[in-house]
C-alpha cells in the first residue's frame, strides 16, 4: 500500500482523455446513425418507420451494459476478436444513435406542418424542405436535448470499466486498489466529471443564446 499522491492526480486526468475521447467517438458515430434513423422516423414510408422504431425500442429497452457485454465477450465466442476499445465505441455508438435519433426526430416533428407545405408551394422537394427549411428550425429546438443527452453519454461511459477499457473510472479503480483511498480518489473522480460535463452545459448556454433558442 501507497499513499494517495499528486501522480495519482495526473494518472486520473490522463484517464480522463479516454473518457473524452470515447464520448467523442460515440458521439460522432451514433450522431451520423441517429440521422438516419430520425430520417427513418419521418419519411412517409410506412417500413422505414417501423423499421427506426423496432432498434430505438430495442435498444433503449436493453442495458447499455449489457449492450456491452454482447460485444466484448459475445462477439469472440462467433470468432470475431475485439479489443475493449473497439467494444466500447460500438457499443455506445449504437447505444447514442436511438437517442439521438428519436431527440432529433421530435425536433423535426416540432416544426410546423406549414412550414413543409410552405416548401411544397415553392415547388421544393421533398429533401430540399427537409434540408432548407425544416433542419434549422430543428436545430434550434434539438441543441438542449442533445447536449443533456450528452453529459448522461460522458457518464455512461463509466460503464466501460466492466470490460477493462481504461478510462476515468476504470483509473479510479486501479488507484484505489493500489492506495487504498477510495474516498480521495472517488472524490478526484467525480470533480473531474463534474468539470467536463459542467463545461459541456456551460458551452450548451452559450450556443443557445447564440441561436435565440426559446425556453
Amino acid at each position: 500500500m501507497r499513499e494517495f499522491a499528486g501522480a495519482d492526480v495526473v494518472y486520473l486526468l490522463l484517464a480522463a482523455r479516454w473518457t473524452v475521447a470515447l464520448a467523442l467517438v460515440a458521439m460522432l458515430g451514433g450522431g451520423l446513425l441517429g440521422l438516419v434513423i430520425a430520417a427513418l422516423r419521418i419519411v412517409p414510408f410506412k417500413p422505414a418507420n417501423w423499421l427506426a422504431i423496432l432498434y430505438i425500442n430495442l435498444i433503449q429497452g436493453t442495458p447499455l451494459l449489457g449492450q456491452l457485454f454482447i460485444f466484448f465477450f459475445g462477439l469472440p465466442l462467433i470468432g470475431i476478436q475485439v479489443d475493449a476499445w473497439t467494444a466500447a465505441a460500438i457499443s455506445l455508438s449504437i447505444y447514442a444513435a436511438a437517442f439521438f435519433g428519436e431527440i432529433w426526430r421530435g425536433a423535426l416533428q416540432s416544426v410546423s406542418i406549414r412550414q413543409w407545405e410552405a416548401g411544397a408551394s415553392l415547388g421544393l422537394t421533398y429533401g430540399q424542405r427537409l434540408f432548407y427549411v425544416v433542419l434549422p428550425q430543428a436545430l434550434r429546438v434539438a441543441v438542449a436535448p442533445t447536449v443533456g443527452f450528452l453529459v448522461q453519454l460522458i457518464k455512461n461511459t463509466s460503464l466501460t470499466a466492466l470490460i477493462g477499457f481504461v478510462e476515468l473510472t476504470r483509473a479510479g479503480q486501479i488507484i484505489s486498489g493500489a492506495t487504498f483511498a477510495p474516498l480521495r480518489v472517488y472524490l478526484v473522480v467525480a470533480v473531474v466529471y463534474f468539470v467536463i460535463c459542467f463545461s459541456l452545459s456551460q458551452m450548451s448556454r452559450r450556443l443557445e443564446r447564440k441561436l435565440h433558442v426559446a425556453r
